[in-house]
């Protein structure tokens, strides 16, 4: 068996047995406390940089970096993502105690979403060169668009994926409960639970087409771009309870997540024309960018 294959076992039992844990203890809705949210990133955190070291000793020092590059990628921009879960529960009047059940089968989608993305993104990328030159440049666009795009107020109510919903089954004006769909009177009927589960699947499969390409710019590797991507977005849901309460606090951070998305473009763009942006620059360059908003951010909060 070579490493890699067993490296893929580690990872299946470790994935498998968290998961079991996961949705054993968070079977009932209840309101996620900032203690209990702060204990659960810690531990998805450790378990990445464990499994990163297990990567460092058994399949060397190249794919351990591209799993972390891969990993801080992955979360910063997921951090973009949290403001767009923010405003759907706001939306939709969806309480604490039921962000969470809508958050877990959510991110279940995700992963399912993610690994076939993924899949299909290495495929295209090894047969079809100038796709290279595409996705950067995709990313870049989107940089651009993230700093310096207009902040016009959200319309749940007009996407496209809402009115579906609505048009498939009628759903009640108020959440009862944590279920997702029921049957009063004889007729199934959604709960407002059911349209923002699918509107946060739809903003993470939108979100994926700017983060999946910015992971694939750094390595093509399909253990290291998967399990990066797995282990970070599982941390996304005690990740969000963490840092709901504050996000307004980073006014300069999505900055930098624009500046992540045009510098792995441009390094995307740059390594098929030759021009190739090592692994520990690019982690330098994206820690550092990230560390300057947080900074700045902070500062800014406290002479305001």
């Amino acid at each position: 068996m070579t490493v890699t294959a067993t490296m893929w076992i580690v990872f299946a039992v470790l994935f498998g047995v968290m998961l079991l844990i996961d949705l054993g203890l968070n079977r009932k809705s209840h309101h996620v406390s900032f203690k209990e949210a702060g204990a659960w990133s810690a531990v998805w955190i450790l378990l990445a940089l464990t499994f990163n070291a297990a990567i460092y000793f058994t399949m060397g020092s190249a794919r351990a970096l591209e799993f972390f590059t891969g990993y801080v990628i992955e979360k910063s921009l997921s951090v973009d993502n949290l403001f767009v879960f923010i405003m759907i529960f706001s939306y939709f009047g969806v309480r604490g105690e039921h962000q969470a059940r809508v958050l877990k089968w959510g991110i279940i989608g995700a992963l399912i979403m993610r690994i076939v993305f993924i899949l299909a993104g290495i495929q295209l990328l090894e047969r079809f060169h100038v796709l290279f030159y595409l996705f950067g440049a995709a990313l870049v666009v989107t940089g651009i668009k993230m700093a310096f795009g207009g902040q016009g107020e959200p319309e749940p109510e007009a996407n496209f994926v809402v009115r579906a919903v609505r048009s498939i089954l009628p759903v009640t004006k108020r959440t009862r409960g944590d279920w997702f769909i029921t049957r009063r009177r004889g007729v199934l009927v959604a709960s407002p639970l059911l349209v923002a589960l699918v509107l946060i699947e739809w903003s993470d499969l939108i979100f994926a087409l700017d983060s999946i390409p910015a992971v694939l710019a750094i390595t093509l590797d399909p253990f290291v771009v998967i399990t990066s991507n797995i282990f970070a977005i599982m941390g996304l849901r005690s990740l969000y309870f963490l840092l709901a309460g504050v996000m307004g606090m980073f006014v300069y951070l999505k900055y930098a997540i624009a500046f992540v998305l045009v510098f792995v473009g441009g390094k995307m763009i740059a390594g098929v024309s030759g021009w190739e942006i090592s692994t520990p620059v690019s982690l330098a360059v994206i820690f550092v960018s990230l560390a300057t908003a947080i900074a700045v951010s902070l500062l800014h909060g406290k002479r305001k």
